[in-house]
């Protein structure tokens, strides 16, 4: 191949020789190295939004595992037990139903406000947009500002270096390990995982989880950052089916920016001929994913509303009105909507459909689920060693063995019955008391007389086991779960 090449060169006119006469090869890359995106810090209104999320979304996720609820944590998937307590609400596995449902609403709902406004999850609220923000002002904090950053990666190592890039490193580790900490004590109870990590006692599960989930977070957020939104976030790539022209997105007003050019504060635009933009570039600056917003909307664009805040303050200070770049909607763009025009064509189809989908998903799922939910959860089970026995005077047995769970934090009082079929009754009667969260296995022994075995016949028939709560307690009156009584040939 090499040598193609070179006969290719030689073969070529003007531009394969020097002037020497020697053949030049010129060997161009397919793959570019990345370049290191240094953001400029930025305040304004958005800047504070933002980051009021970063305290909200990071109060509650640090805050939610050292919460109590009723003598205990208030939220804690407890894998061990298979019980999952959300403040007053008891889960057990049965009821991953609620998670089905509970990601369904999420989808649509990320659909929803996408088709709305764009990506404000992803400029706002996104883990990885809060802890990106969260690792870059601890950056700033010991390396500078941007122009300082790009000075200091440039100078060799020193003992400031050392000290400024070291402590940056460990602040970075600790906010992670934190990180991981607090993610893994939501299945562990978090005053037990405390108290383990000065014995360094964690299990080999809880260690892994605290690591991996900690050394996600450092990668991501401290090195990885717009490369996770621009290269493995799905949302980024399928979020243009999403999109129509009467979305909210971040908008540079080409019409009233172009042509572009520096001036002095005084210069006249109606002399000069130019636009509002000066091309200072910083809203090139500022960009977390070092687009140029003035190019259009591009997919890497995360909506943060960053270059909102910087290009203002640029009016600001060549007293120019505001809203160079802003959140708006191609139409809007284009035909110069008013805001209330604009407010109308939220309700379009799309939009409609979702909303509809939604509010559906919403009442009828979970709300009647969780409305109809039972505070007891009974399931039956054949023991499968003996399905059927002849006793004494020609009855027949069939053992069981039934779980009962208390979905409640309050203690619950059953009785046991079955029937189904004549003259079925409980070998021994069943009157059980369910502390709070609790899941018992009772085994009981259903029999029938022989001349029910007689009449019924040989095989499976169907009969029904019923929990009824005594009076004067918060059980539920009753409660039933189907199963079948063999009778052997």
């Amino acid at each position: 191949m090499v040598n193609q090449a070179v006969n290719d060169a030689v073969k070529s006119p003007a531009g394969s020789r020097n002037n020497s006469g020697d053949v030049v090869i010129e060997i161009v890359s397919l793959y570019e190295a990345q370049k290191k995106i240094y953001p400029r810090a930025v305040s304004g209104l958005f800047a504070r939004w933002r980051w009021g999320l970063v305290w909200f979304t990071q109060l509650l996720f640090y805050g939610l595992p050292w919460l109590e609820w009723n003598g205990r944590q208030a939220v804690l998937f407890e894998l061990a037990s298979r019980r999952f307590y959300i403040f007053g609400l008891v889960l057990y596995p049965q009821d991953f139903i609620y998670l089905t449902g509970l990601l369904l609403i999420s989808a649509y709902a990320l659909f929803l406000f996408t088709a709305v406004a764009g990506r404000l999850w992803c400029g706002f609220a996104c883990p990885q947009t809060v802890y990106t923000e969260l690792f870059m002002w601890i950056e700033k904090q010991f390396e500078g500002d941007r122009q300082a950053r790009i000075k200091l990666d440039a100078a060799p190592w020193s003992l400031d270096k050392l000290w400024r890039k070291g402590g940056k490193q460990l602040v970075w580790i600790a906010v992670g390990l934190w990180t991981g900490f607090s993610f893994v004590g939501y299945f562990t109870p978090i005053h037990t995982l405390w108290a383990e990590a000065f014995t360094l006692g964690f299990g080999p599960w809880e260690w892994f989880w605290v690591l991996f989930y900690g050394f996600a977070t450092y990668g991501n957020a401290g090195y990885m950052r717009e490369q996770v939104c621009k290269y493995m976030c799905p949302y980024a790539r399928f979020q243009s089916a999403m999109f129509d022209k009467d979305t909210l997105i971040i908008s540079y007003d080409a019409e009233r920016g172009e042509p572009r050019g520096s001036r002095s504060r005084k210069a006249d635009l109606k002399l000069t001929g130019q636009g509002s933009c000066i091309d200072c570039t910083l809203c090139v600056q500022v960009c977390p994913t070092g687009i140029d917003i003035r190019k259009g909307l591009q997919y890497e664009c995360i909506g943060c509303a960053a270059c909102i805040d910087v290009c203002d303050s640029v009016m600001d200070k060549m007293d120019y009105p505001r809203g160079l770049i802003r959140y708006d909607t191609e139409n809007g763009l284009n035909q110069h909507l008013t805001p209330a025009q604009k407010l109308r064509r939220i309700f379009r189809p799309r939009v409609v459909i979702y909303s509809v989908v939604l509010m559906l998903l919403s009442t009828s799922l979970l709300g009647s689920l969780l409305f109809l939910r039972s505070p007891v959860k009974l399931d039956v089970v054949r023991d499968r060693g003996v399905l059927s026995r002849l006793v004494d005077d020609g009855f027949i047995d069939n053992l069981y063995r039934l779980q009962i769970m208390n979905a409640t934090e309050t203690p619950q009082r059953y009785t046991l019955a079955v029937k189904g079929l004549a003259g079925i009754a409980l070998v021994k009667s069943v009157d059980v008391t369910i502390t709070p969260a609790e899941a018992r296995w009772v085994a009981v022994a259903v029999r029938i007389p022989p001349q029910t075995a007689a009449q019924a016949g040989s095989g499976a028939h169907a009969i029904e086991f019923e929990l009824q709560g005594e009076p004067g307690t918060t059980a539920r009156a009753s409660l039933k779960e189907k199963s079948t009584f063999v009778v052997p040939r």
